[in-house]
């Protein structure tokens, strides 16, 4: 699944074609995606300007003076800017034609990802009760050692709280913690407020990187313009079970955590 950087890396290549562009209008292949389009999609997007493409954690908004279209890629999800006579592809579910004779082309073979509508002044309830982005100021290791104070559950799992960070999901939670020197299964309430600034400052550096090197390519994920993202060349741990650590040389371990593959070196997380 995309995961924060993609995401980031999908507005950034999606805002400079979109952003000031006038929809034209919405063509819907299908009705649903993970879940039922919302009828205000078509009806209120045809004739706005969008001032703004946004990300809220793994969100992309589309801002208009009507409201804001709402995107999640789910496991396989993306988005391109096409020429309007591009034939589509299967799995090409929405087109949204742009006044510029490009359109916004929406495909996702799974149907996990999601196409919503939030009306102006309201806030979606996909995004109500979200934590702080991990790049911005709001979050650090004291936020972090709150959120854990008193907790038996794994860390990795803290991290993967969207009401404590947003964003930061299996691959750079694995990735943070091997940086910080944090075994994924100590408790959250185990880990100490200078071990948790640790950790915050190795999020932010390591999303800031992905970012930079336009995301991870993971299966199916590929940036707005087509390129797949080139952060998977530098992955410490993740995916790699059984494999030599980089820094001791020891095998990583791997196993089962909150229903995903977590992988670590026993040696150099603690």
């Amino acid at each position: 699944m995309p995961e924060l950087p993609e995401v980031e890396t999908t507005r950034r290549g999606l805002a400079p074609h979109v952003e000031g562009r006038r929809i034209q209008a919405v063509l819907l292949r299908r009705a649903d995606l993970r879940w039922p389009i919302p009828g205000a999609v078509s009806e209120c997007l045809p004739g706005q300007r969008v001032d703004a493409v946004r990300r809220r954690a793994k969100y992309l908004l589309l801002d208009t003076a009507a409201g804001s279209a709402l995107l999640h890629l789910g496991m396989s999800g993306n988005l391109r800017v096409l020429p309007e006579d591009t034939p589509p592809q299967p799995h090409d579910h929405v087109d949204i034609a742009l006044d510029d004779g490009r359109l916004l082309r929406f495909n996702d073979p799974r149907r996990f990802g999601c196409l919503l509508w939030q009306a102006p002044g309201e806030l979606h309830p996909l995004l109500r009760g979200l934590g702080p982005e991990p790049l911005s100021a709001d979050f650090d290791g004291d936020r972090l050692h709150a959120a854990g104070r008193g907790r038996k559950a794994a860390v990795k799992t803290l991290l993967m709280d969207q009401r404590v960070v947003v964003g930061v999901g299996n691959i750079y939670a694995a990735e943070a913690l091997f940086a910080a020197g944090i075994s994924p299964l100590r408790a959250a309430g185990r880990v100490s407020r200078e071990r948790y600034a640790a950790l915050a400052a190795e999020i932010k550096t390591i999303l800031a990187r992905a970012i930079r090197r336009g995301g991870t390519t993971l299966r199916d994920f590929l940036g707005a313009d087509g390129a797949p993202g080139y952060f998977e060349q530098e992955l410490a741990v993740y995916g790699r079970g059984g494999a030599p650590c980089r820094r001791c040389g020891r095998a990583l371990r791997q196993a089962w955590l909150g229903q995903r593959t977590t992988v670590w070196c026993g040696h150099c997380q603690r």
